[in-house]
């Protein structure tokens, strides 16, 4: 059964709802929202990684998302923190965080796999081609499923190699990251062959730019929310651990209506 993965963006610049829980206790409390609504596990972030995004110090990082993970995984909340440093991760699992969410699989920081495999936690490896403000730049491929499927062993690899059990591993094919449009849809419908890898797959399309694409280039957030529903549904079908959005309910029902259907 498929989870789902409720987004906390602890940043002023996430590209749908930045700003709106930059402080702790608004942070906080949207995340315990979630849960209630059924978000099996929180990803709590705070670094922006939409297009054209720049880099956030560690320290800054720290000052926004440490609260809030410490706060949540006190209740006994499933809390993720979504980062590409590796002192970040450390600092986060030491204050109960169970998954490490690096959308740059371990590259944007050297030291990252080392710091999970030493933490006994979970990391979930995202497809990255680059920081936001170039990833669209690389998104360059001769056969995008092929290669992001290379890309992904490659990572998977190297989480082996520092220490991290398969068991350990998620791999996420990085949905908008250094992915044009279709080249997003191709990915999608190659999630059987990401599972092939032999970890959990987590999806991340909420709300993104290729789903406006589809659906029409002024679309709100409440029609964005839809398609990420039915995307959700659709990777459920297609053998996802887990599915990262930023509304839950809409994805909650999507999923229910999918299985009673093929109950």
């Amino acid at each position: 059964m498929t989870l789902v993965m409720g987004i906390v963006n602890v940043t002023p610049d996430s590209f749908s709802d930045g700003g709106r829980f930059l402080d702790p206790d608004v942070a906080i409390a949207h995340a315990r929202a979630l849960h209630a609504q059924g978000a099996d596990l929180l990803d709590v972030g705070g670094e922006s990684t939409r297009p054209g995004a720049e880099r956030v110090a560690p320290r800054i990082e720290q000052q926004r998302v440490l609260p809030v993970v410490e706060a949540l995984a006190s209740e006994g909340l499933y809390v993720s923190v979504d980062t590409m440093n590796a002192t970040t991760a450390r600092a986060a699992v030491a204050l109960g965080a169970r998954l490490v969410n690096d959308v740059s699989g371990g590259l944007a920081d050297p030291e990252m796999l080392a710091a999970v495999a030493e933490s006994g936690a979970e990391i979930a490896l995202g497809h990255w081609r680059g920081p936001s403000a170039e990833m669209y730049a690389r998104a360059e491929y001769g056969d995008v499923v092929a290669e992001v499927l290379a890309e992904l062993h490659e990572r998977v690899d190297a989480a082996e190699a520092a220490g991290i059990p398969r068991s350990r591993v998620v791999v996420d094919p990085g949905i908008g990251f250094g992915k044009r449009g279709d080249q997003n849809w191709q990915v999608l419908r190659a999630l059987p062959r990401v599972a092939g890898l032999g970890c959990r797959v987590l999806v991340g399309a909420s709300r993104k730019r290729f789903l406006a694409e589809t659906i029409g280039a002024d679309a709100d957030l409440v029609r964005r929310d839809l398609a990420t529903a039915v995307t959700s549904a659709l990777a459920d079908r297609a053998g996802a651990w887990a599915v990262r959005v930023h509304d839950v309910p809409t994805t909650r029902d999507a999923l229910a209506v999918a299985r009673a259907w093929e109950a």
